[in-house]
This record gives C-alpha cells, sequence and structure tokens, in this order.
C-alpha cells in the first residue's frame, strides 16, 4: 500500500510539474523570454555594428539612442491609443511582425555593407553609404517603436486579463515577467558577443537574423493559443467609444425631427426648403471638419494622451517611477566608465553586473512578500525606503578617501583641449548614448579599453566600493518599486485607456532617461561625477516623495477613519477594529 501511494504521488508530482508548461501563465512566460532575449541581443548588437562601421566612432550609437528616445517620446501616447482601439490579437501579431521584420531586414542591410563597404564607400561620394545608415536607424527605430507596442499589449493588458480578479496571480505574473527581463539583459549580450568574438560581426548579423525569424514563427504560434484560451481577450471595453460615436448622430436625428415639427406647424414650403439647405450647408462644414479632424488627430490624441495622464489617480505614482530614470546610478555606459577611470577592470565589471541583477532578481521576490503581508500601495513605501537608504552609500562615496571629486576642473577646457589636439569630439562628448557599449567605452576624456584603466590606480578603493555597493543594493528596492507602480497603473487605470496610460508612462520615462544624459553632457569629467551621484540621489528622493503623496491621498482617509473611532465603538462593532486589516488586504 505505501509503495503504491508513494508511486501515485510521484506520478500527481509528474503530472501537475509537466502540467504547468502547459498553463497560459508558462505560454505567456515563454512567449515574453523569447521576445526580451531578442530585443536584448538586438538593442547589444546595433550599438557594437554602428561603432565598428563607422570606425569607431560614437556619432551613428548617438543619432541612433536620441532617435529611438524622441520617438518614444513624442508618439507613445498614440501607440497607447491605437492599442486602446485595436483588438488585442491584431495589435500583438502586427507588433510582433513589424519589430521582427524590421530587424531581420536591419540585420540583412548591415551584413551587405560589411560585404560591400569598400564599394559602398566610392559610389555617390559616399551617399550611398551614408544612406544604408540612415535606413537601418529608421528601420531599427521601427523596431523598437513596434516593441513598445507590443510590450504595452503584453506586460500591461495580457497579464491583467488573464491574472483576471486575482490580484495575487497578477502580483506574481508581474515578478516573473521582470525575473525574465533581468536574466535576459545579463545572458542574451553575452551570447550574441561571444558569437561576434569567435565568428565576425556579419556572423552575427545573420545569427540575429535567424533568430528573430525563427522567433517570430513561434510566438505567433504561442500568441494564437493563448488568445483561444482566455476568452476574456477577445472581449475589450469599446463600448464607450460606440455611444460618443452615436451620440452626435442622435443629436442630428433630434435636429431634424424637431425641425420638421416647427414646418409642420407653419405649414409653410419655404420652411421646409430653408431647413433643407440648413441641412446641406451643416453636411459640407461637417466634412470640412472632418478633413481637419483627420489632419489633427494625431496631435490630439497626444493631448489628450497627456491629459488623461495627468488626471489619472495614479498620476504621482507614475511620475515617482520616471523620476527614478534621472539617474547615473545604475549599470549602463556612464557608471561603468566611471569605474574605468577608478582602476576596475571589465571582468570585475562583469561580475558586479551579475551581483546587481541577483539583486533585481531579489526584488522581485522582496516585491511578492511584501505586498502578501502589508498590501500593494504599503509595498511601495517600504521598497522606497529601502532603495533611498541603500544610496544614501552613493552620497558617503562622494566623500570618501579615493574620491576624485574636485569642483575647480572644468570640463569644458578639457574638452576643447581635447577636439582640437585629437579631433575626437565625438568620443569625448558622447559616451553615454547606449548603454551596452560597457566593456569598450571609457568616462569622461580618456579613449577606450580596460587596458588603458589599469594604468591608473587610484588613492583607495573605498569610494568606488561603496558606490557600487548603494547601487547594488538598492536595485533590491528599485525592482521592488517598479513592481508595485506596474501593478497600481494596471488595477487602478480603466481598460479603455490603459493602453494609451501605458505609452504616456514610456513617454516619460524617456524624458528623464534623456534629462540625465543631458546631465552627462555638461559634466562629462570624473572630477563632477560625484556631482551627479548627489543630483541623481536627489532625483530619487523626489520621486519617491511624488510615490508617498499618492500613498498619502489613497490611504489616509482610511487610516483616519479607523485611528478615529474610540475603543467603545471597537469593542461594540468588531469591524471597526478590523478596518485597517481590511484596507490592507483590499490593496
Amino acid at each position: 500500500m505505501e509503495k503504491s501511494e508513494r508511486r501515485a504521488s510521484k506520478k500527481g508530482c509528474c503530472a501537475s510539474f509537466l502540467g504547468y508548461f502547459k498553463t497560459t501563465r508558462f505560454l505567456i512566460y515563454l512567449c515574453h523570454g523569447l521576445s526580451t532575449w531578442g530585443d536584448r541581443m538586438w538593442h547589444f548588437a546595433v550599438s557594437v555594428f554602428l561603432v565598428d562601421l563607422y570606425g569607431n566612432n560614437l556619432l551613428l550609437t548617438a543619432v541612433y539612442g536620441l532617435v529611438v528616445a524622441g520617438s518614444v517620446l513624442l508618439l507613445g501616447a498614440i501607440i497607447g491609443d491605437w492599442v486602446d482601439k485595436t483588438s488585442r490579437l491584431k495589435v500583438a501579431q502586427i507588433s510582433l511582425v513589424v519589430q521582427n521584420v524590421s530587424v531581420i531586414i536591419c540585420g540583412i542591410i548591415l551584413m551587405m555593407v560589411y560585404l560591400f563597404k569598400p564599394s559602398l564607400s566610392t559610389m555617390f561620394q559616399g551617399w550611398l553609404l551614408t544612406g544604408c545608415y540612415i535606413l537601418v536607424i529608421t528601420i531599427a527605430n521601427i523596431a523598437n517603436l513596434a516593441s513598445t507596442a507590443m510590450g504595452i499589449t503584453i506586460q500591461r493588458d495580457w497579464i491583467v486579463v488573464v491574472a483576471g480578479e486575482d490580484r495575487s496571480k497578477l502580483a506574481d505574473m508581474n515578478a516573473t515577467v521582470r525575473r525574465i527581463d533581468q536574466v535576459s539583459n545579463i545572458l542574451a549580450p553575452m551570447a550574441v558577443g561571444q558569437i561576434m568574438t569567435f565568428g565576425s560581426a556579419m556572423v552575427g548579423c545573420g545569427f540575429i537574423s535567424g533568430w528573430n525569424l525563427c522567433s517570430m514563427c513561434f510566438e505567433y504560434y504561442l500568441l494564437l493559443r493563448i488568445y483561444q484560451r482566455t476568452p476574456a481577450l477577445a472581449i475589450k471595453a469599446s463600448q464607450k467609444s460606440d455611444e460618443q460615436e452615436m451620440k452626435p448622430l442622435n443629436k442630428l436625428k433630434d435636429i431634424e425631427s424637431d425641425q420638421t415639427k416647427i414646418g409642420e406647424k407653419t405649414g409653410s414650403g419655404q420652411s421646409v426648403e430653408g431647413i433643407h439647405l440648413m441641412n446641406v450647408k451643416a453636411i459640407e462644414q461637417e466634412k470640412k471638419q472632418q478633413c481637419g479632424d483627420k489632419i489633427l488627430e494625431p496631435f490630439y490624441t497626444l493631448r489628450n494622451g497627456w491629459v488623461a495622464y495627468y488626471n489619472q489617480p495614479i498620476f504621482w505614482a507614475g511620475m515617482g517611477l520616471a523620476f527614478l530614470y534621472m539617474t547615473v546610478l545604475g549599470f549602463d555606459c556612464i557608471t561603468t566608465g566611471y569605474a574605468y577611470t577608478q582602476g576596475l577592470s571589465g571582468s570585475f565589471l562583469s561580475l558586479l553586473m551579475g551581483a546587481s541583477a541577483v539583486a533585481g532578481i531579489l526584488g522581485t521576490i522582496a516585491f511578492t512578500w511584501i505586498r502578501r503581508k502589508c498590501g500593494l500601495i504599503r509595498a511601495g513605501f517600504i521598497s522606497g525606503v529601502t532603495q533611498f537608504s541603500c544610496l544614501i552609500l552613493c552620497i558617503i562615496s562622494v566623500f570618501a578617501p579615493g574620491s576624485p571629486l574636485d569642483l575647480s576642473v572644468s570640463p569644458f577646457t578639457e574638452l576643447a583641449s581635447a577636439y582640437l589636439g585629437t579631433n575626437t569630439l565625438m568620443e569625448t562628448v558622447l559616451p553615454t548614448s547606449e548603454p551596452q557599449l560597457i566593456t569598450t567605452i571609457r568616462y569622461g576624456n580618456s579613449t577606450t579599453g580596460p587596458a588603458d584603466s589599469e594604468e591608473f590606480q587610484p588613492e583607495s578603493y573605498i569610494s568606488i566600493g561603496l558606490l557600487f555597493a548603494g547601487i547594488i543594493a538598492a536595485r533590491v528596492g528599485l525592482w521592488s518599486f517598479d513592481l508595485t507602480v506596474t501593478q497600481l497603473i494596471q488595477e487602478n487605470v480603466d481598460e479603455s485607456d490603459r493602453g494609451k496610460i501605458n505609452g504616456v508612462q514610456n513617454s516619460m520615462n524617456y524624458l528623464l532617461d534623456l534629462m540625465h544624459f543631458i546631465m552627462v553632457i555638461l559634466a562629462p569629467n570624473p572630477e563632477a561625477f560625484g556631482v551627479l551621484v548627489i543630483i541623481s540621489t536627489s532625483f530619487v528622493a523626489m520621486g519617491h516623495l511624488m510615490y508617498f503623496k499618492y500613498a498619502y491621498k489613497s490611504l489616509g482617509s482610511q487610516l483616519f477613519a479607523c485611528n478615529s473611532k474610540d475603543s467603545t465603538s471597537q469593542a461594540t462593532n468588531p469591524k471597526a477594529a478590523e478596518c485597517v486589516s481590511v484596507s490592507t488586504s483590499n490593496d
């Protein structure tokens, strides 16, 4: 009997384990994992390709980063509005095909450039090669916009529908998606980097194109399976838009009926003719207005998106998240370039990046636990305090032994001398265009390569050690806070406005990200990096203060209502004593 029970339990465990791979949740994870892996490989590779093809100059990479950020900043609300007005399956399919086909085309063009670059550089005085670069940047930007639409519809909409009314399930799904992002951020660039190192750049282009072709077909199939398994995805909140479209028609019918009634009462034929002429003029005016509205519709959509975002109850929470992008305290080329100037090697920085990814995964785990114990809004409060507390180490590092802080050094004098002496202004001014170039670009006026950094030995490693200790520890609170705001937007934004609001949120994130690049351009020397650390920490503090304002508005009324009830009312009414716990569970 015991053996049979053990066998039955083993079979049951195996069946449940295998059954998990057939669930809708796993299909979403698999689809998102394939999409994220391809995105991370392409974002890393395209920056390397552009630098390599343009003679180790960062101009093309800087232009690409500026075009991508500016496009999402301007078109985020429009993309979100299109997501709201189009059926879910159609949005996902179009975004998937456009994104992957664009990457495939870019890969083919880059392969042709690598093969025939000497010939292309001599044709039409080099304009043909310049046209290829412009074409690659344009198509890559289209791929990024399609990726933005894909992220909005899958991560911000489909997951909410699949989770249903179960908020714990929604939190778990959001956390798992973030873990997939963290792993892909580290492993995908490593994989394509190895292929390009042991093969060639052209082999890397072919591999990425082939990967996107295979991934597109498989993801298309997964999207169909998910859509078929979740009937709720076929139902979208479009009744409001239909009613709004019918209101003008109903008003016109009412006016016409009233006018005919007046004509019947007066009994005059002239009134009927006059009414007919009025209707003809009204139709002509409507046609003119419709033509004008079609031309100005994108601008109206952009304006309405930002206005709707401002009027959302989660406005301050979203602004708080956006302000966290105005920081140099992350593992992009700015901070890693600064680390090179302080004597850290590339291999040691790769270990620090791995530790950062582990801290991010721990943050997703902490989010699910804190949300379950304290509620969603309070989880954001705790995450914010945790992140800011860890960043205090970064502030201390500015004044610790080994810090290069020296405000007497003028960055503009060094930039001018570097430009006049070596004519490498672009390598000096634009070290921050793409965070993927972390192993080849140094921060400030130095040239490139970890080998040069080994020649410099700082007086002490205490400052740089405290800086990265604070950055890595803060990732726990950062990713927990990111998940909190993400779920608040998912739960509190109407389904009909979900895409629009998330599009504007992406635009806000890119806006603050651009501002931090401009901040670095104005102070690119390592001696001023401590000032950037203080400014970044200040923006993080302001972001969390904005979130605290949202939390106070959301929870303040409930807490004050519970605290105002005296002990006698709590004794006579047990529900009053449980008020706080109920409000926590409702979060």
